[in-house]
């Protein structure tokens, strides 16, 4: 990715403040899906056509997860170790998603849409997120 696109969608030029932009975008729609998984997991196991119980187990891991995030974002210097969990996690729930949708889940039709969906998003941060970091390591 190159610098120029990184600083038109993070809206700034300094590495440091793509990077907690990133993290905090990442932390805001984990958190909300999360939330939305914990409180309505009746609801959206029906339409996604995965069992309530897993919805809810994920909705209040991704809460949490995105909480933490969020702190991170928050920090005025994210420690590097951390960022670099923070991107192998999201790498991990993508891959793990399509593992998921290819070995596990029965999905309905919108589950077999949503759920490639949202790890393309988790990929995409996290693709986001390595980029802003290197490019604190070059400034």
């Amino acid at each position: 990715m190159s610098a120029t696109l990184l600083a038109g969608i993070s809206r700034t030029t300094e590495p440091r403040t793509m990077l907690r932009r990133f993290l905090a975008l990442d932390a805001l729609v984990t958190g909300v899906n999360g939330l939305a998984y914990a409180v309505a997991s009746g609801p959206l196991g029906r339409l996604l056509g995965v069992d309530a119980g897993v919805v809810l187990g994920l909705g209040v891991f991704l809460a949490v997860y995105g909480a933490g995030v969020g702190y991170l974002a928050s920090r005025p210097q994210p420690p590097v170790a951390a960022v670099k969990f923070v991107i192998d996690a999201n790498l991990a729930w993508a891959v793990l998603s399509i593992a998921a949708l290819a070995l596990w889940l029965e999905p309905s039709t919108a589950g077999a849409v949503w759920i490639p969906l949202q790890a393309m998003t988790v990929a995409a941060f996290a693709v986001l997120q390595w980029s802003a970091l290197r490019a604190m390591a070059r400034s």
